[in-house]
């Protein structure tokens, strides 16, 4: 298993695939202050207008501001829209 893994590595390195598309490594795009974009994601572990926290495979994003609200959910994707005035990451250490 471990070699079909690295085998499958090394071909997405060679056709320069982004990690994020071949991994469940998180991605966030964020766009000025009023939008974000997080792909990847597990799992919505709270919501309020005023604060979400997303779980990812490497650990919780916290999002603080106001008149926030979920857009455009995907079993991958995420979009978070409203007045975002701080963003911190709870890493796992595993």
């Amino acid at each position: 298993m471990k070699k079909k893994r690295n085998t499958i590595s090394k071909i997405n390195r060679m056709l320069e695939m982004p990690q994020e598309v071949y991994t469940d490594t998180p991605k966030i795009t964020i766009t000025g202050f009023n939008e974000m974009i997080i792909e990847n994601f597990k799992g919505i572990l709270e919501y309020e207008d005023y604060y979400v926290r997303i779980n990812t495979s490497l650990g919780v994003i916290n999002i603080n501001g106001y008149d926030l609200k979920l857009e455009n959910m995907t079993n991958d994707d995420i979009k978070v829209n409203g007045k975002v005035e701080k963003i911190d990451i709870e890493r796992n250490f595993d």
